[in-house]
């Protein structure tokens, strides 16, 4: 048996005035998770209660790891996407790129949590600058991929109360960095105004009318994990298809192996065929393949409807659509769709809604027409409830899907 594992990130949502109250799953045209959807949907509660519902904690659900064990914080697993080993002790911290309106000590508001989408060439110029400015003993820079960069701390501050930037867009957050106390989080992202204020890339872009890496941003810290092999867990050998440091560092603790997909970026322009291609083309010779998009959830941060059910429409055609066709003639295999967590275009942020999921064994297809539409309603009144997800995993990869109609 061959398990194919496709991810929307951030598909889950709210009704919409805008969409005649429907979500955006439901607007959107979505033929083959539809198809999925009428042989099998339901939900599984991917953040435990008391738990951030962020991409990590739901992710590790999704894969079948218990966050409330396993989970250490987000960082740590982009560190080891990045190929950077964490010491004992040491923290890993998210770097993001962002743009602050800065209209007074009072008054700083959060504009944008990626920059204006910086490209990674701009991204990795800005860390180069700040590294080469900012000295503190045990602190190391490490540029990724657009906005996304990484920093380590020796001993650093693992309790510090930092801030997820996507949660506090057009927020003013200058309680959080103008605070006195001993926090060091705050004094650093504002050493690195200076430095980026007039730095070629943010000159260049302020001429182009883009909006300005201005701010370093600290957050999602955590020190190294120890996850169980997945090949030990399930038996299976597998791999992980993905733009986003986050999820391929999951893939790395969890030992399965990253694919790279050329134009693969983490936004509504990435390559969404080449990651349906690439996915097909693993599983000759892999057991179990995760492929995860982050465009919707991208679309979601940056409040905007069009752009999220292109994301979905593009997810179904390319990605659900290129696997279901290209396993079509190859024998037993599994096929599952969810969404990690809903990002409501309302809130611009994540929320902890149990999230939708609908699959189909191979034999299924055959006998169905695609009636029953993947989305939140219909996932809801389904009896097929995970409360907790990283108990779905090992029901999708061992019970028979016959024993599981919602």
């Amino acid at each position: 048996m061959k398990y194919a594992f496709l991810v929307g990130d951030g598909m889950g949502d709210y009704p919409l005035a805008e969409l005649d109250g429907k979500t955006p799953l439901e607007a959107a045209w979505t033929p083959n998770m539809d198809l999925l959807a009428s042989c099998r949907i339901g939900r599984l509660q991917t953040v435990p209660e008391g738990m951030e519902p962020g991409s990590d904690v739901a992710n590790l659900s999704l894969l079948g790891y218990d966050p409330r064990k396993y989970h250490t914080g987000r960082s740590p697993f982009e560190a080891a996407s990045m190929g950077v080993d964490l010491a004992p002790g040491e923290v890993a911290f998210r770097m993001n790129l962002v743009t602050l309106d800065n209209q007074s000590e009072d008054r700083i508001f959060m504009v944008s949590h990626s920059a204006g989408d910086i490209t990674t060439e701009e991204g990795a110029a800005l860390v180069k600058a700040i590294a080469s400015s900012i000295d503190i003993p045990g602190v190391r820079f490490f540029p990724g991929i657009a906005y996304r960069h990484l920093l380590t701390w020796r001993d650093g501050p693992l309790k510090a109360a930092t801030l997820p930037p996507h949660d506090y867009l057009d927020r003013n957050i200058a309680f959080y960095l103008t605070a006195d106390g001993s926090d060091p989080i705050p004094g650093l992202i504002r050493r690195s105004w200076d430095i980026l204020k007039d730095h070629p890339v943010n000159l260049e872009r302020r001429k182009q009318g883009l909006k300005e890496a201005n701010s370093l941003w600290l957050w999602g810290q955590g020190t190294a994990p120890e996850l169980p092999l997945f090949k030990d867990l399930y038996r299976l050998s597998g791999g992980v298809i993905s733009a986003v440091d986050l999820i391929k560092g999951i893939g790395a603790y969890a030992g399965l192996e990253a694919i790279r997909v050329e134009g693969a970026t983490g936004y509504l322009d990435t390559n969404y065929i080449g990651k349906g291609e690439a996915a097909v083309d693993a599983l000759k010779k892999l057991d179990f393949i995760f492929v995860h998009v982050e465009a919707p959830d991208e679309a979601s941060h940056n409040g905007r409807i069009d752009e999220k059910i292109r994301a979905i429409e593009s997810f179904d055609r390319d990605v659900v659509g290129t696997v279901l066709k290209g396993l079509s003639g190859s024998g037993d295999f599994k096929v599952m769709v969810a969404t990690d967590h809903y990002t409501p275009i309302s809130k611009r942020t994540h929320s902890t809604e149990p999230a939708p999921l609908a699959w189909a064994e191979g034999r299924e297809l055959n006998k169905t027409a695609g009636e029953t539409g993947f989305n939140e309603k219909n996932a809801a009144e389904s009896r097929l409830f995970f409360d907790a997800g990283c108990d779905m995993m090992k029901v999708f990869i061992t019970e028979p899907s016959t024993d599981l109609k919602p």
